[in-house]
């Protein structure tokens, strides 16, 4: 199945929204790993939909107007991925957790290590905040987007950037 693309200019640099018929796919960051979200074929649709409603929503968040996003979302991955992402989701504006308190959130508490991995594979990156997730310290740990991001993205929530 084709999956439809449209780019847009961000804070945080140009990013590429994906989406299929059923909803938004992936949020690519401009320096993405090409093997970190596999896709298939994608082709440029600037008219779609769920782009549209995802473009602006997501300026919605950068310009302080929006805290939650209300897209149709179409994870791909594996059960173990997509639960770990149904948690991001549960991650309330403005907040964080750490990577235990996910594993503790979908039942696998020693799943430490899995979780960031799953995590590092997050597809919709900011619409499914994996940017709230930290170091069981409060530390800021790896993120797809690059840690000046996950700074920008985590000020911009919370006011004070993180150390």
């Amino acid at each position: 199945m084709t999956l439809s693309s449209k780019t847009v200019p961000s804070p945080v640099g140009e990013l590429t929204l994906v989406a299929s018929g059923e909803g938004l796919v992936a949020i690519l960051w401009e320096n993405d790993d090409p093997g970190r979200v596999r896709l298939g074929e994608v082709v440029d649709d600037p008219e779609h939909p769920i782009l549209i409603a995802a473009a602006r929503q997501l300026g919605e968040y950068f310009a302080g107007e929006r805290t939650a996003f209300d897209l149709p979302l179409d994870f791909r991955g594996t059960d173990f991925q997509k639960a770990v992402w149904a948690a991001l989701l549960t991650i309330p504006f403005g907040e964080t957790r750490s990577y235990a308190d996910i594993a503790r959130a979908i039942g696998r508490p020693s799943a430490c290590r899995a979780v960031g991995a799953a995590n590092g594979r997050n597809p919709i990156s900011i619409v499914a905040p994996c940017h709230r997730v930290v170091g069981t310290n409060g530390s800021l740990t790896g993120f797809a987007g690059g840690l000046d991001a996950k700074r920008l993205l985590l000020g911009l929530e919370s006011g004070p950037l993180l150390v």
